[in-house]
């Protein structure tokens, strides 16, 4: 079990539970993330949703020796494109719809697939050490599978990201609007919980429809159809380090491993 799950006072917590590996996903990790998602959106009992992480790390993003991927020695382009749009897009896409208000609580590295995480959630929380970044262009990749670069960090600092591998800090999340709140790290948990009990005591009907407006908003402006289209983007990064090497990614590994410290 990579997942934890709590309910106290109409907030459920969902905790990822892999500090050994920095929180990397793996298959089952995603599939029980998933289902606490479900849960939780299901639930009478849950008015808000936290997504915090165990350790030092929130995330390092897809777990680059994940066993339950096929050899990817073998893989086809259409087996990428099928596993990825399940596990990545659809879950990242059902998250971000839950007519739930969520919040992400994010400490340390924050890396690639882990913006998969946090960015579906509606308000995001930082500790002072938080670092997002998505260095996969070392890997001949885009940008990960979920493409809220440009909505959340706006265009220019989104290409700086892409273009660059280097990391955000959470002040500069925070001057772009993707992050709400940056708090000491020692204050996340208490921080996060506090902000989720100002919520949960609202009407939930006036939350549902709040959040349906502004995500219904963006999506008028283009924010569904583009992370669909950029999806397909992202796979003919996949599609060309098959053609080249054999294998989905080209190099970079070493490189990416590097940004988790």
């Amino acid at each position: 079990m990579y997942i934890r799950y709590e309910v106290a006072d109409r907030i459920a917590t969902i905790t990822l539970d892999r500090p050994e590996a920095a929180n990397a996903q793996n298959g089952e990790l995603l599939d029980e993330l998933d289902a606490a998602w479900v849960r939780a959106a299901e639930s009478d009992d849950v008015a808000v949703i936290v997504l915090r992480a165990e350790g030092k790390h929130f995330s390092a993003g897809h777990d680059l020796n994940d066993k339950s991927w096929p050899d990817p020695r073998s893989i086809t382009l259409d087996r990428i494109y099928s596993l990825e749009s399940r596990r990545y897009l659809e879950y990242s896409l059902r998250w971000r719809n839950i007519p739930k208000p969520s919040i992400a609580a994010v400490q340390g590295r924050c890396i690639a697939g882990g913006l998969l995480l946090c960015w579906p959630c509606d308000l995001i929380v930082a500790a002072e050490d938080a670092l997002f970044s998505d260095p996969v262009v070392l890997m001949g990749i885009g940008g990960v599978e979920y493409h809220g670069h440009t909505w959340e960090l706006g265009a220019r600092k989104a290409k700086e990201i892409l273009f660059t591998g280097r990391a955000v800090t959470a002040e500069e999340a925070q001057q772009v609007g993707m992050v709400n709140t940056v708090v000491p790290r020692a204050e996340l948990d208490d921080r996060t919980r506090e902000l989720a009990a100002r919520i949960a005591a609202m009407p939930a009907f006036g939350l549902r429809q709040a959040k349906r407006a502004v995500n219904q908003t963006l999506d008028v402006q283009g924010f569904f159809a583009a992370i669909q289209s950029v999806f397909d983007i992202h796979q003919t990064g996949h599609g060309n380090a098959l053609s080249v090497t054999g294998y989905p990614i080209l190099v970079g590994m070493d490189e990416m491993k590097a940004n988790i410290k």
